[in-house]
Parts: structure tokens; sequence; C-alpha cells
């Protein structure tokens, strides 16, 4: 196990176990995180946790032109009244997000810290959320991060009504131009919209 210091560097990812943990320990600095960023690395961690840094081998990833969109969605898509926004409302999204309880995952892994930073990162321009309103309440919204390098990788989603955060996605990717959207670690709701597994070396090849 590699343990950080106040060195803002990573290990090689691949030392990293073959749960994908890299390293433990260092900050969440925006120059920090950016470089994780860059380099296909993420944290992810809990309260009772020191910060764990990930780079997981497969990766969950979705090719935008693979986007799957069922007819009922479509339908959804065209006939409600939801609207979509971008950086209308990011910290909080950040905090609707962290408040999902969510079977089988952690709670409590957007800790106080993890806002905070993300926060830090939005104001810099390496971040962004989409926002899902219903007659003007926020409803559903997801929030990731954008290093300038044709990926938007993705950390967390909300939705307070059905089918709010998959209407904020998908519209999200239709009016972007992302080469890859990274998201990091399986699910089945992601896989549902054609999210897959791909090689960590594959992955990587879309960062340079």
């Amino acid at each position: 196990m590699h343990f950080l210091n106040q060195d803002i560097k990573f290990p090689d990812i691949s030392n990293a176990t073959k749960e994908g943990i890299l390293a433990v320990g260092g900050d969440l600095s925006p120059e920090r995180l950016i470089l994780a960023y860059k380099s296909g690395i993420f944290p992810w961690f809990d309260n009772e946790e020191p910060i764990i840094w990930w780079s997981p081998d497969p990766r969950f990833v979705l090719i935008p032109e693979r986007l799957r969109v069922s007819k009922s969605m479509k339908q959804v898509l065209r006939n409600s009244n939801f609207k979509v926004t971008v950086n209308k409302s990011f910290e909080t999204v950040i905090e609707e997000c962290s408040k999902m309880k969510r079977p089988g995952q952690r709670g409590t892994w957007i800790t106080q810290s993890m806002k905070e930073a993300y926060i830090k990162l939005y104001t810099l321009g390496f971040a962004k959320s989409v926002e899902v309103w219903l007659n003007n309440e926020l409803v559903g919204g997801l929030y990731g991060v954008d290093i300038d390098n044709g990926i938007f990788c993705g950390e967390s989603m909300f939705s307070k009504v059905s089918n709010a955060s998959k209407v904020g996605f998908i519209t999200f990717i239709q009016n972007s131009n992302y080469k890859l959207i990274d998201c990091q670690v399986y699910t089945n709701h992601l896989e549902s919209l054609g999210a897959e597994d791909i090689s960590r070396e594959e992955f990587l090849k879309y960062l340079n």
C-alpha cells in the first residue's frame, strides 16, 4: 500500500490492488485532484476512512455514441415538463447527492471535505453540475469533473422524482461533445443507459 505525503504525485497506476486501490492519504487540494483525474485516478472513501485513491480495472464508462435511450425514456424526454440546466446550482446538487441513500453503497462517501473540495474545483472551472427542474423545484441532478480533456468524470447523481436524473444525464450527454463519460464503477442504472466496462489500459488511451 502506497501512502501519500505532501508531494503532489501518485505512484504508477500499475501498482493498484486487484480491487483498484492505488494509494492512501494526501489531501483533496485542487492541484492533487486535477493531477488525479488527468492520471485516471479518483478519491472514494467514507467518514471513518482516510482518503483512498482508486484506479480500477476494468473501468466503467459510457461512450456517448452508444448512449441507450429506451422508447419509454424518449417519450418522457418529449412530453415531460422537466427543465435541464448546467452550472446553475452546483452546491445544492452536491448537497442533495450527499443525502441520497443508495442500496448496497456507502451512504456517507460524499463527506464534508469532499463537498468542499469539489465546490472549490467548480469555482476554478474544473467541475460541472446538471440540474433538473420541475415547476421551478430542483428534483434531480448530477455533478462531475471536467478538466478539459474531452472526458466528463461523473461523480454522483440524485433524483427526487421518477426519471429526473436520467433526463438530466441523457440531455447533458446529447448536448455535449465529450469523447467519453467516466462512470468509474458499475451501477445497474448506468448500464441500462449503455455504460460498459473497458480495460484500464484502454481508458488511459482516452486521457492522452
